[in-house]
């Protein structure tokens, strides 16, 4: 197997491990997940910290959620669309969110401190993952312009924006379809 391909194999192995036992998982944990044995992780990552610097980096990519977005059918009314696109880039926040906690998890301050420092994501990588969601997003509005009171990049830039504040719920916070109503219909009765 490719290094690059053993590497991605063992991230998406290792993610649940790490979203459940943080900086605490054991060599031995990794292996038996990724089906390696122990040494293996050491030829692939220089130490754990690397592997979790790229679960940290696997968890922060958002094709997985974009290429569901990408197969929503446009047949389906807008409603059914946007819901299908919350459900994906939902579960996406989710796991970037338990990622990251995770990973600082066990870490000794000075050293979980350093780790923020070097995964901080560049303000370049961050705006182009912002961009590909939003122009994912877009797409599922373009069948329904015409009906649209606002151009097709604002709609999905709003509704990517009340996804977002979704991601930290507070008490009584509406439901993803809640959001989806008030976005296409608003708050207030004709």
């Amino acid at each position: 197997m490719a290094p690059d391909d053993r590497r991605r194999m063992i991230v998406r192995a290792v993610l649940p491990l790490v979203v459940e036992h943080g900086h605490g998982v054991t060599t031995a944990q990794i292996a038996r997940a990724a089906g390696i044995g122990e040494g293996t992780i050491f030829r692939v990552f220089k130490d754990k910290d690397e592997l979790f610097d790229a679960c940290v980096e696997a968890a922060l990519d958002p094709a997985e959620a974009l290429e569901m977005i990408g197969e929503i059918p446009a047949e389906l009314p807008l409603e059914k669309r946007l819901a299908e696109a919350a459900e994906a880039m939902n579960a996406h926040l989710q796991r970037m969110g338990a990622v990251m906690a995770a990973t600082m998890k066990g870490r000794p301050r000075a050293a979980a401190e350093e780790a923020r420092n070097r995964k901080s994501v560049t303000g370049d990588s961050r705006r182009e993952s912002l961009e590909a969601m939003q122009r994912a997003v877009r797409e599922l509005f373009v069948p329904d312009a015409a009906r649209l009171r606002l151009p097709v990049d604002k709609a999905a830039s709003l509704f990517l924006a009340l996804l977002f504040t979704q991601s930290r719920p507070m008490p009584g916070a509406p439901t993803t379809d809640e959001v989806i109503d008030v976005f296409l219909h608003g708050s207030v009765l004709a």
